[in-house]
């Protein structure tokens, strides 16, 4: 997700085609073309620049409907070429092929399902399948020490910066309570949000880290020097 404003001029995109089964937008004020995945502009009078992004939790919709039972919904656009576009878009594209070749040694198959994140300019990418066997993962990336959950509906994800008043927090998920958080230096207890309920630290907020729920194919074409999560380690 970015903003749309360019040194104070509001840009309005539209979708202009697929590379490698990202989105290709353009502007209609200059032109030029934008990659959905990195925000930057490839082509065009405004090539080299890039759009601010705007922080975006990875959820499910009955899990953000859950936490935002108030929130709104912004309807897609009903037109024709848009519903053909969008119908079984899952589906489709799993069939085509990738331009991201893939390596004898690569850890991961092209298209599992990975969550990344940069830290302090570190990339890693964990796998959703290790996630879902170890929820949550504790790990330090960029020298900062991280938390990766999963909710309790074993799609939506997020991740948190695991320190509080520059104190490292070792995490664990309370046994028969999902998804709660309990900390071991001092048993307070975190909800999803990252924030904690219970104990010595009630009402502090852990601080989240942007994620990208992507295609491993995706994640290192964009990442060429990321780590990989390999399950149980750090």
């Amino acid at each position: 997700m970015w903003e749309a404003t360019v040194n104070g001029r509001k840009l309005n995109f539209h979708l202009a085609g697929i590379n490698n089964q990202n989105f290709i937008m353009q502007d209609e004020e200059t032109g030029s073309w934008w990659q959905q995945v990195t925000g930057e502009a490839i082509q065009g009078p405004l090539k080299g620049s890039r759009l601010k992004a705007v922080f975006h939790d990875e959820l499910t919709f009955s899990m953000w409907k859950h936490e935002r039972p108030a929130g709104q919904v912004l309807r897609p656009d009903d037109s024709a070429p848009w519903k053909e576009f969008s119908e079984d878009w899952e589906t489709k594209t799993a069939r085509m092929p990738v331009v991201t070749r893939a390596a004898p040694d690569d850890p991961l198959q092209p298209r599992d399902l990975v969550i990344g994140l940069k830290v302090n300019g570190a990339a890693k990418a964990y796998p959703l399948a290790a996630l879902q066997a170890q929820n949550p993962i504790v790990d330090t990336l960029g020298g900062v020490p991280i938390v990766i959950v999963l909710g309790d509906d074993r799609a939506s994800v997020r991740a948190f910066e695991r320190q509080v008043d520059g104190r490292a927090l070792e995490l664990f998920m309370k046994a028969g309570v999902a998804p709660q958080l309990v900390d071991a230096e001092t048993g307070s207890a975190w909800d999803f949000t990252g924030r904690s309920q219970a104990g010595p630290l009630a009402g502090r907020q852990l601080q989240k880290i942007p994620l990208l729920k992507d295609y491993w194919f995706d994640w290192k074409l964009y990442n060429p020097q990321t780590a990989v999560y390999r399950l149980g380690t750090r």
